[in-house]
C-alpha cells in the first residue's frame, strides 16, 4: 500500500482582485492565483500530487537564471562544476525552487519568505547567499520582490528570475501577445545562446501585438522596455518589471500554458560573459552586495 501523501502547507493572501496560494516548503512557488471571480490568473494548478515546482503556477530563479552549459562555467580563474540537474547534460534554474523557505505574514495581503543557502549542506552553488521573496496584493496588482545577497568572502556571480505560467486560453480565446522586445538569442539543440542577440525578424517580433498562432517558442529576448501585455479581449493582463530583469523567455508549454519569464541575464549567461559576450548581463556581488528587483502582474477588464 502506498503512503499517505502529506498533505501541503498553502499560505493564503487575499484581497478585492485575486487570491494568492504560495508553498513555503517547496521554494516559495505560487500554487494558484486566480482572481476574486475564481477565474485562473496563471495556470491552474490541483494541489492534488504537487511535489515540485514544476508542477506550480510560477517559481523563482536563484543565484542564476535558466540554463548552464554542461552544468560548469569559469569565474574568477577558477572552473566551477555543478551538479548536473536536466537529461541533457545541464544544471537548471538554480537551486532554491524546491527547498523550504522561512515564512512571515506581515499582513493578510503581504507575505514574505526567506531563504539562507548555509542552512543546506547540499546547496548546488559553492558560494553562501540569502534570498527573500515578498508577495504583495493591492488593488488589481500582484508585486513580487526579489532580494539575492552573497553572504560569502568573495565576489560571487549573481542572478535572478520569476517563472510564471500563464493560463493561455480564456473561453477558447487566444491571446494577442504584446512583447516590446527589439533583440532575441539564437540557440542550439539545447536551447543554449549561441553568441550575442540579434535582431528579431518578423516571425519572432511582438513590438505589436500579436497572437502566437500555432506557434511553440522557446527563445530568450532582450533590449525590452520592461513591460509585456496579453489580451484576451475581455480582460487582460500586464507584467511590468524594474529594469534589472533585462531579458524575458518566451515558452510555450507542453501543458498549453505560456510562461513569460522576467529574468536579469541571458540564458548561460555564466559561461557567456566568461567568452567576453556583450549584453548578457550577468552580475557580480561583491560579499554583503545584494541584486533586487520586483516584478507586477496588473488585471485589466473582466477578471
Amino acid at each position: 500500500m502506498s503512503p499517505p501523501e502529506t498533505a501541503l502547507n498553502v499560505q493564503t493572501i487575499s484581497s478585492p482582485a485575486m487570491t494568492l496560494e504560495v508553498l513555503p516548503d517547496l521554494g516559495a512557488s505560487l500554487l494558484n492565483l486566480r482572481a476574486a471571480s475564481g477565474r485562473p490568473v496563471l495556470r491552474a494548478v490541483n494541489p492534488q500530487g504537487v511535489q515540485s515546482s514544476s508542477q506550480c503556477a510560477s517559481f523563482t530563479l536563484l543565484p542564476f537564471s535558466n540554463r548552464v552549459r554542461d552544468a560548469r562555467f569559469v569565474f574568477g580563474g577558477r572552473e566551477v562544476q555543478l551538479r548536473v540537474t536536466t537529461k541533457d547534460g545541464l544544471t537548471q534554474h538554480g537551486d532554491v525552487r524546491n527547498r523550504p523557505w522561512q515564512v512571515s505574514r506581515p499582513s493578510d495581503t503581504a507575505l514574505v519568505c526567506e531563504f539562507d543557502s548555509r542552512h543546506f549542506a547540499d546547496v548546488n552553488w559553492p558560494w553562501a547567499f540569502t534570498a527573500t521573496v515578498e508577495y504583495r496584493l493591492h488593488g488589481p496588482h500582484l508585486d513580487t520582490s526579489v532580494t539575492l545577497t552573497n553572504v560569502d568572502t568573495t565576489p560571487m556571480p549573481a542572478g535572478l528570475g520569476l517563472h510564471p505560467y500563464f493560463t493561455r486560453l480564456h473561453e477558447g480565446v487566444d491571446p494577442a501577445l504584446e512583447l516590446p522586445a527589439a533583440l532575441i538569442y539564437d540557440t542550439d539543440d539545447r536551447a543554449l545562446p549561441q553568441a550575442e542577440a540579434r535582431p528579431v525578424r518578423p516571425d519572432e517580433d511582438f513590438r505589436r501585438p500579436a497572437p502566437l498562432g500555432h506557434r511553440q517558442p522557446d527563445q530568450v529576448y532582450t533590449a525590452w522596455d520592461g513591460i509585456a501585455r496579453l489580451d484576451w479581449g475581455q480582460r487582460a493582463l500586464t507584467i511590468t518589471a524594474d529594469n534589472v530583469y533585462s531579458h524575458v523567455v518566451l515558452f510555450a508549454a507542453p501543458d498549453g500554458s505560456l510562461a513569460l519569464e522576467p529574468v536579469s541575464h541571458a540564458t548561460d549567461a555564466l559561461n557567456l560573459a566568461n567568452q567576453g559576450v556583450a549584453g548578457a548581463d550577468l552580475r557580480v556581488l561583491a560579499p554583503g552586495q545584494s541584486l533586487a528587483g520586483a516584478v507586477r502582474f496588473t488585471l485589466e477588464g473582466n477578471w
